[in-house]
């Protein structure tokens, strides 16, 4: 695994975690909570009122990967396992992840080369350590591996991935984004949840254009200094087209997601977006800022994880920090289904 050089300034004792989607708690998608967090101060306030906080000439950029369900039971020679299937490699093979039953705890760093795992309708095969060997940032062993797949892992009966911290499973849908029709990603681009189709409209007819990327994730359990894998993403010539125009008019490119972030500066070319796709290995962080995002709307993130160095490198560390001191003061909900931040520096 490749680990960082650069660690998270913020500091900051997390939050509670959300343990069900905001629909199975009795409040509305669009309902949850939004900090926002600008030079001038923070404010408290519900995502259905992002077009109050936005002008007329920004553009919003989401994610349009949609969840697949990635995560099933195993055995191995040492009993039961959970494999998550990250993602599918140009070769055909897996890069998967090992994890403690029953509910994904923890990582499972001691496996080795050669180990076999029968999961579902297929043989999993360990190959090799991904992207290449290393020590795991807490200690030895390797978190992620390539893997060799006797058998079809589109036909086997997997579930969303989830971890701990949620109180029971939940179905795909509940993973799914308004703006995901391109299945691909392994968790789901939890940033863009909280949208509704009402939402939607009311950001463009408050003259808010958004535009498209696609960036399939991998999986997100990021030990403490990993960098985030390599992921398969594209930006089309339209949206390169509409973030360079509202640059040049002077508005603001607000990236919905630590994904977008990704896959637009992994676009950039001499200070411009270009059309591009392919498989990314940009690490946004302070010492290697974005050129084109100038905004963030983002999920809440765990100490130390390479989310935090993203959200650090767009909003700057001072006002990232007075973020999460709000959040935690204010009992904001952390994770996929919690609550969202709205980050405008400058």
């Amino acid at each position: 695994m490749t680990l960082l050089s650069e660690q998270p300034v913020t500091r900051f004792r997390a939050s509670t975690f959300a343990p069900a989607p905001p629909e199975r708690r009795g409040v509305r998608r669009d309902h949850v909570r939004l900090l926002v967090g600008r030079t001038a101060g923070i404010t408290h306030a519900h995502f259905r009122d992002l077009p109050d906080f936005l002008a007329p000439g920004d553009l919003v950029v989401v994610n349009d990967s949609a969840t697949m369900a990635r995560q099933v039971d195993g055995v191995w020679a040492r009993g039961e396992v959970i494999v998550h299937f990250a993602m599918e490699l140009d070769d055909g093979r897996w890069v998967v992840e090992l994890r403690t039953p029953p509910r994904a705890q923890r990582s499972i760093l001691d496996a080795t080369a050669g180990d076999v795992i029968e999961a579902s309708e297929v043989e999993i095969t360990l190959v090799r350590p991904y992207p290449e060997e290393g020590s795991s940032p807490t200690g030895s062993g390797n978190r992620l591996w390539t893997a060799a797949i006797v058998g079809d892992v589109a036909a086997v009966s997997a579930r969303p991935i989830s971890y701990g911290y949620l109180d029971r499973s939940y179905p795909l849908s509940d993973y799914q984004t308004v703006f995901g029709f391109r299945p691909g990603s392994a968790e789901m681009p939890s940033a863009g949840r909280p949208f509704t189709h009402e939402l939607v409209t009311r950001l463009v007819t408050s003259g808010i254009a958004l535009a498209p990327i696609t960036l399939h994730t991998g999986v997100s359990s990021q030990e403490t200094g990993e960098a985030p894998q390599p992921e398969r993403f594209s930006v089309s010539p339209s949206t390169a087209r509409l973030v360079n125009q509202t640059r040049k008019a002077g508005g603001r490119v607000i990236a919905v997601g630590t994904t977008v972030v990704r896959a637009l500066e992994s676009a950039v070319s001499a200070g411009h977006v270009e059309a591009a796709s392919g498989w990314t290995t940009r690490v946004v962080t302070p010492a290697q800022p974005p050129a084109v995002v100038n905004g963030l709307i983002t999920g809440w993130h765990d100490p130390e994880a390479s989310h935090l160095l993203l959200v650090e490198a767009v909003a700057g560390p001072e006002l990232t920090q007075r973020a999460y001191d709000a959040a935690v003061a204010e009992g904001y909900l952390w994770h996929e289904f919690g609550d969202s931040a709205l980050l405008l520096p400058g």
